[in-house]
């Protein structure tokens, strides 16, 4: 378990520094709360950006963007929601995916879902 947890920690790593060199700003990583876990909250522009992370180093099963499924999509908007409330945010928002594969080449996936999905 803890090569994976550091596996995961490498791919937020690689993350971050991809989307900061297309100007991206940090405002948390690994935001937590009951609902679940935001990998990254990020600030592009004037929008929040709610980042996951994902790294699969086997498509077998669909590839890393493939494993952000609708369960997880709504673990995620109900945490971010718990996100804007806690920090009374009322920019525009959106959800991103960086979907990392076994080359360790990320993705950007923009406005990956809505949060109306749930």
């Amino acid at each position: 378990m803890a090569l994976r947890s550091e596996r995961g920690r490498a791919a937020e790593r690689l993350a971050l520094d991809y989307l900061r060199r297309r100007g991206l700003r940090l405002r948390e990583a690994n935001y937590r709360c009951r609902a679940g876990e935001i990998d990254l909250v990020m600030s592009d522009g004037d929008s929040l950006v709610f980042v996951e992370v994902r790294q699969r180093s086997n498509p077998r099963f669909g590839g890393a963007a493939a494993s952000v499924d609708a369960v997880k999509q709504r673990k995620l908007i109900a945490t971010a929601r718990h996100y804007l409330q806690a920090h009374g945010a009322d920019s525009p928002a959106r959800f991103d995916v960086v979907a990392i594969d076994a080359t360790g080449t990320p993705q950007w996936i923009r406005d990956a879902f809505a949060a109306d999905a749930d």
